[in-house]
């Protein structure tokens, strides 16, 4: 069992090489078997088609990003504190697998399956009640005002997201933002966490 969990890993890693450097619609099982020198009987053992894969490299990039933001607030209380390195750890993630959000592509692509759009959107809802719950235990401790904090943080989500779109349309147009970009972006989504913040402090 724990060599199946490896093996599995393993494919995943390759996998996320080749779709972070090639891009994922470009890439083929056939390829993917050939990197990690595996048979392609091995390879749809682990996983049947190219959606599964896909579908086993989102669920790792969020598992290891929950991971990363589960560690920041155990290390952390202050929400002063807690939001802006939450908002490091996703700048982070969103350097390492930038290139994952170019690989959109046809109506009939992989990323377009009904599964994978599931799956996202439960993440992102398990992203949303982690806010909601810091919130939250702010207000329980007395540094915010009472208010609903699932109200917050979809306010809160939806505004960094906002701006986040909004920096990446006014980059430099390359296919990857570049260092000035990504420095601009973080400043700006630190200085909103921090207006936010603010604006629901207990006066």
């Amino acid at each position: 069992m724990v060599e199946t969990d490896k093996k599995r890993e393993q494919i995943i890693e390759g996998a996320i090489k080749r779709f972070i450097h090639f891009g994922i619609n470009k890439t083929t099982m056939n390829e993917i078997a050939e990197d990690l020198s595996v048979s392609k009987p091995s390879l749809y053992y682990y996983f049947p088609d190219k959606t599964s894969l896909i579908l086993g490299v989102v669920e790792k990039i969020f598992n290891d990003f929950f991971e990363a933001i589960i560690k920041e607030k155990k290390d952390h209380r202050s929400i002063e504190v807690i939001i802006p390195r939450l908002i490091e750890v996703k700048h982070r993630f969103f350097q390492k697998y930038y290139m994952l959000h170019l690989s959109g592509g046809a109506p009939d692509s992989a990323l377009n399956s009904a599964e994978l759009r599931n799956f996202v959107e439960k993440m992102r809802s398990k992203v949303l009640s982690f806010h909601a719950a810091l919130f939250q235990e702010a207000i329980e401790r007395g540094e915010i005002e009472a208010q609903d904090s699932n109200r917050i943080a979809d306010l809160y989500m939806n505004s960094q997201d906002g701006l986040t779109s909004l920096c990446i349309m006014q980059g430099n147009k390359e296919l990857m933002p570049g260092k000035k970009d990504l420095k601009n972006m973080l400043e700006r989504q630190l200085a909103l966490a921090n207006l936010f913040v603010k604006g629901l402090k207990n006066q």
